[in-house]
């Protein structure tokens, strides 16, 4: 990695008394096109023309060296203060315009990162994702609603047969005979049926309109 080539460069110095490669300014027309960031202690490799694709960002504006004056370390990166993890998504978007994130990796963060640096479709693309996520998150789990229907034993057949969309037939209760036409005994019936309720995550149930006809 970077931390060891710059530690070998010291025990070179140190040693031989040569200056290594990399410590040595790179010819002009390269100096225009690589730039070093030192991002919380972790050392980023990048080109000019990447840290540029967002031109209203911070790294866009520290690059081309106009209003930013940022202090640089002993290698002539330039330093940044932020959190190194969350630098490298950010880079790689730049570099190919697509959000690669670790699954461990909290897009909280990326975001805290986004908004500093400044990258507005950064931004935009992980809001969006994380509005799909709290979307999936907030599905509640169907209610369960129980209705009791009283009917006689004649229309028993009929009722289940016409019941409406999404009521379940759950139990049958007999509570005897009520009434006494003539010589016949109607026996009544307690009917209990229930229907899975939705809830979308605005807190309103959607219940089709309809209901179970008796």
């Amino acid at each position: 990695g970077v931390r060891m080539r710059m530690e070998g460069r010291e025990e070179m110095q140190g040693a031989v008394g040569l200056r290594c490669t990399w410590d040595m300014p790179p010819p002009a027309g390269t100096q225009a096109k690589w730039v070093r960031l030192n991002v919380g202690g972790t050392v980023f490799l990048t080109t000019r023309q990447t840290l540029c694709r967002e031109q209203k960002s911070f790294l866009c504006r520290l690059c081309q060296g106009e209003e930013l004056q940022s202090d640089r370390d002993e290698t002539g990166a330039y330093l940044i203060d932020r959190d190194p993890t969350y630098f490298g998504p950010i880079l790689n978007f730049l570099r190919h315009g697509k959000l690669v994130l670790d699954k461990d990796m909290a897009e909280e963060g990326i975001l805290e990162e986004a908004e500093f640096y400044n990258i507005g479709p950064l931004i935009r693309i992980i809001k969006d994702r994380m509005e799909e996520k709290d979307y999936t998150v907030t599905q509640v789990p169907p209610k369960h609603v129980y209705r009791v229907l009283q009917c006689q034993e004649e229309e028993l057949t009929q009722m289940v047969s016409t019941m409406s969309d999404g009521w379940r037939f759950e139990q049958l209760v007999n509570i005897g005979s009520s009434y006494n036409y003539g010589n016949e005994d109607q026996t009544e019936f307690l009917c209990v049926v229930s229907k899975e309720l939705y809830n979308s995550p605005n807190g309103l149930s959607s219940e089709p309109s309809h209901k179970a006809k008796v």
